[in-house]
């Protein structure tokens, strides 16, 4: 079995553990609403939380796979790979709400940029997809890199890219509303559905760096 067979093979196993989907179903929510808390202002969750739900996932790979199978050195350069498992590259994105538009491949705030990133873009890893609907039903998804493959080359790449207006300050390059349809319909994609419910959480963003301050103080002591 080849490296590449063999990883998503590994990935696919998360599908098929009892145990791990329901352990996923009911913390997912729980560990994401945390990171909404520690990312947000006034009220409003900040771009913040992108970096903080992958962080949630790659510890769940880490907690599945071994901290010894998962590489999360990456180069900030790899702008579509996010971590890699067994050596091969894996590329997390989420978003929230009912309506799948606006799945970022790349953030961007220049036009020119985007433009050029649009002209040379090809499916270059695995994804591992999560949408989130609160007070809803949403999912937890493994789309193989030749799914991707499948999809973009049916649809072409202007139905599977989709640029920034122009004359708008632009927040990124993302895929089509019927891209990630077609994605996530696809005979190969693993799905966990997951009910997206929040709980009563005290949270205080600061309590933990005040310990730290406070544990300093006891060891000079």
């Amino acid at each position: 079995m080849g490296r590449k067979k063999q990883m998503a093979s590994r990935l696919i196993q998360i599908f098929g553990e009892e145990k791990l989907v329901a352990r996923i179903q009911k913390r997912l929510p729980y560990l994401f609403q945390i990171a909404e808390l520690e990312a947000s202002r006034a009220g409003k969750v900040g771009m913040e939380v992108g970096t903080l739900r992958e962080k949630i996932i790659i510890a769940l790979l880490i907690y599945k796979f071994g901290e010894e199978n998962v590489d999360t050195d990456i180069p900030i350069t790899q702008a579509e790979i996010d971590v890699k498992l067994f050596g091969e590259s894996i590329s997390i994105k989420t978003i929230t709400g009912k309506s799948l538009g606006g799945v970022k491949l790349v953030w961007t705030v220049d036009a020119q940029s985007a433009k050029i990133f649009s002209k040379n873009y090809a499916p270059s890893c695995d994804m591992i997809f999560i949408q989130i609907n609160w007070d809803g039903d949403g999912s937890f998804n493994y789309i193989p890199l030749e799914t991707q493959k499948r999809i973009f080359e049916k649809l072409g790449r202007r139905r599977y890219i989709k640029l920034p207006k122009p004359g708008t300050n632009p927040r990124g390059v993302e895929m089509t509303r019927e891209a990630m349809e077609l994605l996530l319909k696809d005979r190969d994609t693993r799905r966990i559905s997951i009910s997206w419910r929040k709980t009563k959480i005290e949270y205080n963003a600061y309590k933990r760096w005040v310990e730290y301050w406070e544990a300093e103080d006891e060891s000079q002591s």
